[in-house]
């Protein structure tokens, strides 16, 4: 032992002995950073989804109805203001019926503009999604809700008025159309008032079956319809583009603003 070599002390012994016990701290290599990558744009990717699919939809449903209620407070409102000469009515039965008169024809909306809220009891009280003229996803399906196919026909009038609306995302305003029964109520309200359809089938065609938006659906042999028809038509399956489901309804009556709220809006209810 060299004398002169200094004496290592307790602690120098101690912190040499862990460094060697250390194990060496491992060198980043491209997969390892290829595969934190990918981690990270997973879960980026699944939170866009959730949001699509669950936490926006929320949202968005929840705005469409905001706008349809206000839009419809809106028109009576402006109803009330006006004092307009009572529209000419039918006078109540036995029944204590809500009055109804021959429906008021609309013009066709220019593209995107709203002219119409339509209500499902069905879908629950608060369901009131507006309704605009085209079926762009761009102006009308994604950021008002329910489009108007543009030359069909206008709410009680002859023939088909066909419309249509997104099944998942962006608030699906048709998400449960599937559950609609025979007999349902469909209310389109206007400023003027209130058009009350029935629901009667669902139907599955492929995407290029456009016979469904004829004055008289499936029936091209008929030129001029003396019923009139609603026709609303998402996608099928959920998520998917395979196919379209169209639900068919009937007209049953008009009620106008004068004669108050009809009592389609409540009854079936779920």
């Amino acid at each position: 032992m060299d004398d002169d070599a200094p004496v290592e002390s307790a602690d120098a012994q101690r912190a040499r002995a862990a460094d060697r016990r250390r194990p060496d701290r491992p060198r980043a290599s491209v997969i390892g950073v290829l595969g934190e990558i990918l981690i990270t744009i997973g879960v980026v990717v699944l939170l866009y989804v959730a949001w699509q699919m669950w936490i926006g939809d929320w949202i968005f449903g929840a705005e469409r109805n905001a706008a349809g209620q206000e839009r419809s407070v809106e028109w009576q409102e402006s109803y009330e203001a006006s004092d307009p000469d009572p529209l000419p009515t039918t006078e109540p039965d036995a029944s204590g019926e809500t009055p109804t008169a021959d429906p008021i024809i609309l013009p066709e909306p220019a593209d995107a503009e709203v002219f119409a809220v339509m209500r499902v009891p069905r879908f629950g009280p608060d369901y009131a999604v507006e309704m605009a003229g085209g079926v762009s996803r761009a102006r009308t399906l994604d950021t008002i809700g329910i489009g108007h196919y543009p030359g069909t026909q206008m709410p009680g009038e002859p023939g088909n008025f066909a419309v249509a609306a997104h099944r998942t995302t962006w608030g699906k305003p048709f998400n449960r159309i599937a559950e609609l029964r025979v007999g349902d109520a469909i209310v389109i309200e206007t400023p003027d008032g209130w058009y009350t359809y029935r629901f009667r089938t669902l139907e599955y065609v492929r995407p290029d079956e456009v016979d469904v938006l004829l004055p008289v659906p499936q029936r091209p042999d008929i030129v001029q319809a003396t019923t009139a028809y609603m026709t609303m038509t998402s996608c099928s399956p959920m998520f998917g583009l395979a196919e379209r489901i169209v639900a068919y309804s009937v007209f049953e009556s008009f009620t106008p603003r004068s004669a108050g709220p009809p009592a389609s809006l409540t009854e079936g209810a779920a």
